[in-house]
């Protein structure tokens, strides 16, 4: 075959009938549901990324700098976030080549959504597939558990009449709700909204942080601690590890083809959000974030702070279906419901993936701490080595590189340079993410536990004080709420 004939069939990989709108006529009521529910653009895949990435880590990320200190939070945030960048295209490039030999093959993807584990049961083996399989349902079951936890932790600081255990009950409920959107296809006003609602947090916390000012007595001391350190790092690696669902948001293209820089672009937009929030906040507020993991705890009342939490709890929810979604698809295809046309059937059936998550959220309600377990234990794994070692083993012989769809670019060494960063990839995570990350993390971890126990009522909830005269407002630069009595970053201490 040419490479001419290659590239035709690359181009036509998604230019599925039911994807295509061009050239048919359709009343107002079609256009204007296409215009807000079916997205597989360039742009739609744009939205999907960022807003995935940067959902409630905004607000654990200067709880990262005060254990990593300014300048390895602001170097760790670059650098995982190019890691990730590259692990995302990889995963692409693997996709693409996937779905090129299927199609090669007369297979026809119309009422199938490719996924993760599939990509390398069709490229690899089943070998490969199961390790995929356990370690992307893993990760995407407790990335939806993170969710759901933030939701409670935030809307607590809105209305503290209820604990946060409560509350996780209530917002499992809402969560549950994302059992009717049918694909990421369906993701583009949600995702248009949610980056629209990250960015305006973001800002939030940067401006507010700036005009409160530095607290009096401010300290700065990290990095002080090994443990500390590893933990930070781990929660940025988890930060930029968003793209176990990559495979899921190309399907949902037209052109998946086009998908390569996609989530470089993505995580620029990001860094520009997360790099002078957690800064600011951390500038401001220092050692006292080691016992606030979640940054809105700091900042005094108003109606600034209220409306970032509500847009939170809204992108949450949103982040909550994106994590879940691939759930959906794995569940449906076991039990044999994935082509099922009814969408209320699959609702329907989809609704058990819902209950393990919303009880592990109660189980587990450590807003902080179980990103970096996450992040070292599963993200290491789904979204960085796996990956990586995928394309080195997929490419490893001259009749594969030469015939892949993909060629590797002269700026990275072609295939010599992909294969090196590949495996400086697989290193640098297994001995940093995965070894002294998931040390770290898992230290600090079980000490939540032993400090607050299983099934804690209201983690880091500060005493109850009685109501306030008059409530504060956005320029206040009262003394925050105090910190809860166990010391939740110092394991040593009792």
């Amino acid at each position: 075959m040419t490479s001419s004939e290659k590239v035709v069939e690359t181009v036509i990989a998604g230019n599925y009938a039911e994807m295509e709108t061009e050239g048919k006529s359709k009343d107002i009521k079609s256009k204007v549901s296409n215009f807000f529910w079916h997205g597989g653009s360039v742009y739609d895949a744009w939205f999907s990324c960022a807003s995935n990435q940067v959902a409630q880590v905004l607000l654990t990320l200067p709880y990262s700098f005060s254990q990593l200190g300014m300048m390895s939070g602001i170097l760790f945030q670059l650098f995982y976030g190019l890691m990730g960048s590259w692990t995302a295209y990889i995963i692409s490039v693997l996709y693409v080549e996937y779905r090129t030999r299927k199609e090669r093959e007369k297979v026809d993807f119309r009422n199938h959504v490719i996924q993760w584990f599939e990509v390398l049961d069709g490229l690899l083996g089943k070998h490969w597939r199961n390790v995929g399989l356990a370690f992307n349902c893993t990760f995407l079951l407790f990335g939806s558990v993170i969710q759901l936890i933030a939701c409670a932790s935030n809307i607590y600081y809105i209305n503290d009449n209820l604990d946060k255990r409560t509350w996780t009950y209530i917002f499992g409920a809402c969560c549950a709700t994302t059992v009717f959107i049918p694909s990421f296809h369906n993701y583009r006003i949600w995702s248009f909204l949610g980056l629209v609602m990250t960015t305006y947090t973001a800002w939030y916390l940067t401006v507010a942080s700036l005009l409160h000012g530095q607290v009096e007595g401010v300290m700065h001391s990290g990095p002080t601690k090994l443990v500390l350190y590893f933990t930070g790092a781990t929660n940025i690696l988890y930060t930029f590890g968003g793209h176990a669902v990559t495979v899921e948001i190309m399907h949902a293209m037209w052109k998946p083809q086009k998908f390569k820089a996609i989530y470089l672009l993505a995580t620029l937009y990001v860094l520009t959000l997360t790099l002078p929030s957690a800064a600011a906040v951390y500038w401001a507020f220092g050692d006292m974030l080691l016992n606030h993991s979640n940054a809105f705890s700091l900042l005094p009342r108003s109606p600034f702070r209220d409306m970032a939490v509500v847009l939170m709890l809204i992108h949450q929810f949103i982040t909550f279906g994106f994590a879940c979604t691939p759930l959906y698809f794995v569940w449906e295809k076991a039990i044999g419901m994935h082509e099922c046309k009814s969408l209320c059937k699959r609702a329907a059936a989809r609704l058990p993936v819902v209950i393990p998550i919303w009880f592990l959220a109660i189980v587990f309600p450590f807003f902080g701490p179980i990103n970096s377990t996450v992040g070292s234990l599963l993200v290491s794994f789904t979204v960085y080595i796996i990956p990586a070692l995928a394309h080195i083993f997929t490419f490893r012989s001259a009749s594969a590189r030469e015939n892949a769809v993909n060629q590797p670019s002269k700026y990275v060494g072609r295939w010599v340079g992909t294969c090196i960063i590949n495996i400086f990839i697989v290193v640098w995570v297994l001995i940093v993410g995965f070894g002294f990350g998931g040390w770290a993390s898992m230290i600090n971890f079980v000490h939540q536990i032993d400090t607050f126990g299983l099934f804690t009522k209201c983690y880091q909830c500060p005493p109850q004080l009685p109501p306030s005269s008059s409530p504060p407002n956005f320029f206040n630069a009262t003394a925050p709420l105090p910190p809860p009595t166990a010391n939740l970053t110092h394991p040593h201490r009792p």
